[in-house]
């Protein structure tokens, strides 16, 4: 019997490869900006765009329709609308319009009670982009003006003007006394927008809703808000007039 010697196995012994995070890194460099582009894309996630919220006050100034029309525009663009309504600015609308006080405080996101100077909006952490007091009366303005704050109308009006956001009041009264005049002034140098309804006559309106509308739309304006139902002006020739 004869004895073959083998020689080694030449069994083939697998290679452990070692990646550093050095390497990996070098690795991952050289992926197609194209690929790390889509990649990227796809994780990313975009900011919901944020909701406009303002303050609305009404007060007993005559012109209640003014506010809760406005309420009704800004409920149909989506706007969050934090209401406030003093007592004399619910019998307004009680003596003015058809409308139930239930019914204007459902057009809001939110009601406060005039009392209640401990409300979110009485607090300048409170963030809102804007407030409109709609009506204005002139005892609100004196209020505002003079920094009362007897009231959250009057509390979350100077938190608005320290807190530098906008502030619009919609002046009711007519004829002016220089103590009106004063604190129109006032409340003005302190960033406050004093717009009275004062109404386009050039848009030939046929009923009173066309002045309303125009006047909310022209307040709305200094919001960025285009409620897009009422006519610009556009130049003489658009609107009928003659030549010569």
């Amino acid at each position: 019997m004869s004895s073959e010697v083998r020689g080694p196995s030449k069994t083939k012994i697998p290679t452990i490869k070692i990646t550093t995070p050095q390497a990996e890194d070098g690795m991952n460099s050289k992926v197609a900006p194209e690929r790390q582009t889509a990649a990227a894309a796809v994780g990313a996630v975009q900011p919901a765009k944020a909701r406009k919220r303002v303050v609305v006050a009404m007060t007993g100034a005559t012109g209640a329709i003014l506010g809760i029309r406005l309420l009704e525009k800004l409920r149909r663009l989506d706007v969050e609308t934090h209401l406030v309504m003093s007592k004399w600015a619910e019998a307004t609308i009680a003596f003015e319009t058809d409308y139930k006080i239930r019914d204007v405080r459902a057009l809001a996101s939110k009601v406060y009670s005039a009392r209640d100077v401990a409300a979110p909006i009485s607090s300048g952490s409170f963030k809102v982009d804007a407030m409109m007091v709609v009506p204005c009366s002139m005892k609100t303005l004196s209020s505002i003006a003079t920094g009362y704050g007897d009231d959250l109308i009057s509390r979350a009006a100077d938190v608005t003007l320290k807190e530098r956001r906008r502030l619009i009041l919609m002046a009711r009264e007519t004829p002016l006394s220089g103590i009106h005049l004063e604190n129109m002034m006032k409340v003005t140098q302190n960033g406050a927008i004093i717009f009275p309804p004062v109404p386009a006559f050039y848009i030939r309106p046929k009923t009173v809703d066309d002045i309303i509308d125009q006047s909310v739309g022209r307040l709305l304006d200094l919001m960025n808000i285009d409620t897009a139902d009422f006519e610009r002006w556009d130049g003489m020739r658009k609107f009928g007039a003659r030549e010569g």
